[in-house]
């Protein structure tokens, strides 16, 4: 901890993305001293120079010997080997903490860094990150999934707490279905709402956001207060009709896009049976346009 700021840690960020470098800002805006950051491409040196401004850019394993708090913001393919191999080369010390950003990871993948005495934390912000000045007033109020070890939930809650977040805690075993269903809730609903752009630029309709946004957002509303009960259109009607037109304009207009309508058609029409809006008959009449897709 630095002298003058008792309380304060000195802050190490081990990769100065988008994710990274907003959450070193936020560890900044808290009071925190971010002395040092490592960033390998231009862009990000420059993330890096406007987001962390005072930080030093040095090799990873200066920046841990430098930090009480270490905080990796690195690609999840890329965080085994980075803490494996800074235990290799003793970068690693007893006393600091390692907290990674990553959702699909718990902390076991830190166990190089806690065998050497540090403490492992998991702290992944349920938010995606644009690279843009807004992203750090985004986090206030934003849920965090948490993983430590039983001792350590206190300094992951502060932490979590002092960059604006709130805290969920997510059990190490559970962490691979967490990310998972994160996945399907963002990244996929982003190429949905992409595609739904594009035909509509396609069939000569000007400003798609402005046409798709009340719908899209009276749609989030809906499923998250009331579940399979917000399902509405053609399939969770049953029109098998309407689907098998939707099908042939979308073969002819923008084939790529038919496999993936026809996979999340299918999943509609499951969860409407399952939640007994869509009878067996209606079903079976919508399920059989789909499969000859």
């Amino acid at each position: 901890m630095t002298a003058d700021r008792p309380g304060r840690l000195r802050v190490g960020v081990l990769g100065a993305g988008r994710v990274g470098g907003t959450l070193g800002a936020a560890l900044a805006r808290a009071g925190h001293d971010v002395v040092a950051v490592a960033a390998v491409s231009e862009q990000s040196r420059r993330r890096a120079q406007r987001l962390l401004p005072g930080a030093a850019i040095l090799p990873p394993d200066e920046v841990v010997a430098a930090a009480d708090l270490v905080l990796l913001a690195v690609p999840d393919d890329e965080l085994r080997a980075l803490v494996a191999g800074l235990a290799g080369a003793g970068a690693w010390r007893s006393g600091q903490i390692a907290a990674h950003t990553s959702g699909a990871q718990g902390i076991a993948v830190l166990d190089p860094a806690a065998a050497r005495g540090v403490l492992a934390l998991a702290l992944h912000p349920v938010m995606t990150f644009t690279g843009r000045p807004e992203d750090l007033d985004r986090l206030d109020g934003v849920p965090f999934g948490v993983t430590a070890p039983d001792g350590a939930r206190p300094v992951a809650e502060s932490l979590v707490v002092e960059m604006g977040g709130e805290p969920v805690w997510v059990p190490e075993t559970a962490r691979p279905l967490y990310h998972a269903a994160l996945s399907v809730g963002s990244n996929h609903l982003v190429t949905v709402v992409n595609d739904a752009l594009s035909l509509l630029a396609d069939a000569g309709i000007g400003d798609g956001p402005r046409l798709l946004a009340p719908l899209l957002s009276a749609s989030l509303d809906n499923v998250l207060r009331l579940g399979d009960a917000a399902l509405t259109g053609p399939v969770s009607r049953g029109d098998a009709v309407t689907v098998g037109a939707h099908l042939r304009t979308l073969r002819d207009a923008s084939p790529a896009v038919v496999p993936g309508y026809v996979a999340l058609a299918r999943r509609s029409a499951e969860r409407a049976h399952a939640a007994g809006r869509l009878d067996d008959h209606r079903y079976a009449a919508v399920l059989d346009v789909l499969a000859r897709a």
